[in-house]
């Protein structure tokens, strides 16, 4: 009999999916990772598992412990569930900017949720990082997983993802593009394909209110850059350890209202339900269009999936409302 021994045993191998209709006016053969196949629909199944494992491994998170951490939901999603099947408490902080559903979905797994307001500075004491770290202090028996500085963020997906992309095509891979958050998919996986092959092109996808492009560029953290944006998942008014600016060839920014749009696109012209940042991840794909050739196979990764977005970008008064439709 072919079965799993528990949930955590599905996460990974999932699909390369060809795009076919958004991607007419490009020259190359455009892939999607679709992560939405891992069991809490989101690419962080990976590394929260992972960022689980290592700390039992080292003693960092201990028997019947409380695991904080700060998360815009799906690395919560990931957390959750490993927490249900390996017997720990999880107390989540999230931003208010965050989708209601993303906040139901982890009450649903037995998740406490702390919510605080998004306009603040990261080290202010009501920053959802601030709060989280006051959490972890304040909690007995508890470990703050810091998704953004953890290494083993990057490691899950330079061990898992970046080898299943090589596989899936065949090395034949030119391009790799992805929205860019804490960074530990975009490092681990361009560190993975770099490493097979140099020539390899690694793009971020950022959005505008965020710190990463022009830092990329100049090496100046420019904080007239960081103000409030829609786009969830991406983008960051901080610089996370696991943001490998070596590894990256370059970023774009793509608008809020292009990152729904195409979030709605994805949905209508490729049947593919994803989350806000997989729209803003295709957006990207098409600027970079002067960058691609006919010979190139292009791999773009979607996080996660249109439910924790019914809501917001495909709800249309809400799209009317932001000015998105008409």
């Amino acid at each position: 009999m072919d079965y799993a021994k528990n949930i955590l045993e599905t996460i990974g191998n999932t699909p390369l999916i060809k795009i076919n209709e958004l991607t007419k006016e490009l020259p190359c053969l455009v892939l999607s990772k679709y992560e939405t196949f891992n069991p809490g629909n989101s690419v962080k199944d990976r590394m929260a598992l992972k960022m689980i494992e290592d700390a039992e491994a080292d003693g960092r998170l201990k028997p019947n412990g409380v695991i904080i951490e700060g998360t815009s939901g799906n690395t919560g999603m990931g957390l959750a569930l490993a927490a249900i099947v390996k017997g720990y408490k999880c107390v989540f902080v999230m931003a208010d900017k965050q989708s209601k559903e993303k906040m139901d979905i982890l009450k649903a797994v037995g998740a406490e949720v702390v919510v605080c307001p998004t306009n603040v500075d990261p080290d202010d004491p009501r920053s959802y990082y601030s709060v989280a770290k006051r959490l972890e202090k304040e909690t007995p028996n508890s470990w703050h997983v810091n998704q953004y500085d953890n290494p083993s963020n990057t490691k899950a997906h330079y061990e898992s993802t970046g080898p299943e992309i090589w596989k899936q095509t065949a090395g034949k891979i030119t391009h790799f593009v992805v929205g860019v958050g804490t960074g530990g998919t975009i490092s681990g996986v361009g560190k993975y394909l770099k490493e097979q092959n140099p020539n390899v092109k690694v793009w971020g996808v950022d959005t505008y209110g965020s710190v990463f492009k022009k830092y990329h560029e100049t090496g100046i953290f420019d904080e007239n850059e960081i103000y409030p944006y829609v786009t969830e998942g991406i983008g960051e008014d901080i610089l996370p350890k696991n943001v490998d600016f070596d590894i990256i060839d370059g970023f774009t920014k793509v608008r809020d209202k292009d990152a729904a749009v195409y979030t709605q696109l994805l949905a209508q012209k490729e049947g593919m339900f994803l989350g806000n940042s997989a729209g803003a991840a295709i957006k990207g794909v098409l600027q970079l269009k002067a960058h691609f050739s006919k010979n190139d196979v292009v791999v773009v990764l979607f996080h996660d999936h249109g439910s924790r977005y019914v809501g917001k970008m495909f709800n249309d008064d809400w799209m009317r409302d932001k000015g998105y439709i008409e």
